[in-house]
């Protein structure tokens, strides 16, 4: 992550102890990892998402929920984008609710949706506190863990065993968005850590 420069210190104590706490522990699974939190966070450099759309770009990535006008409305103004975007989806309440703002992505690999920030909490510390101080993702430590907590829960691992990426992609962004940049941040990644393709 040629970018992540200034950042690497911060984040590398949190990643290794995470990465060990879920059995990202290969040069495979390690390679994997690290490009998909590096593209979902900039190469370290965010752990909020990124909700600062202006109009053309709100119609062109929501199209079923941003009109024109709407979008031209709201443009710029991430805390209504989120609630607007993420309402009554991902066990988040409606637009008034708030609960788009409140749970938007974060961490390194961006933990969205009051139910998946629920489960998530519940994996992290047996109990709800991430509904209660959803910033605790934006922690170093809390950043990394979730993003290896979200990585096991769906299987990642015995994917990048497999070197399936695309998988692993679809599984993370539900499409294969940023593949490009993914991509070369795994091959970067292979290289350092001499894991080769099967």
């Amino acid at each position: 992550m040629p970018n992540a420069r200034a950042q690497a210190g911060v984040f590398v104590p949190a990643l290794n102890t995470a990465m060990n706490d879920y059995q990202i522990v290969t040069a495979q699974r390690v390679a994997a990892f690290l490009a998909q939190a590096g593209h979902e966070s900039g190469q370290l450099q965010s752990v909020v998402e990124n909700l600062n759309y202006g109009a053309q770009a709100l119609v062109a990535t929501w199209p079923s929920r941003f009109t024109p006008d709407l979008a031209a409305q709201v443009a710029r103004q991430p805390e209504q984008i989120a609630n607007i975007v993420y309402a009554s989806r991902m066990g988040n309440g409606d637009e008034s609710s708030g609960d788009g703002w409140n749970y938007r992505g974060r961490g390194l690999i961006q933990i969205t949706g009051r139910d998946n920030y629920l489960q998530c909490s519940l994996g992290l510390f047996g109990d709800e506190r991430l509904l209660q101080q959803p910033e605790l993702l934006e922690q170093p430590q809390w950043a990394a863990e979730s993003a290896a907590w979200f990585w096991e829960q769906q299987g990642l691992n015995e994917l990048a065993d497999a070197d399936q990426f695309n998988s692993i992609t679809r599984k993370i962004n539900g499409g294969l968005n940023g593949l490009e940049d993914r991509l070369q941040l795994w091959a970067r990644a292979r290289a350092v850590l001499c894991a080769s393709s099967t």
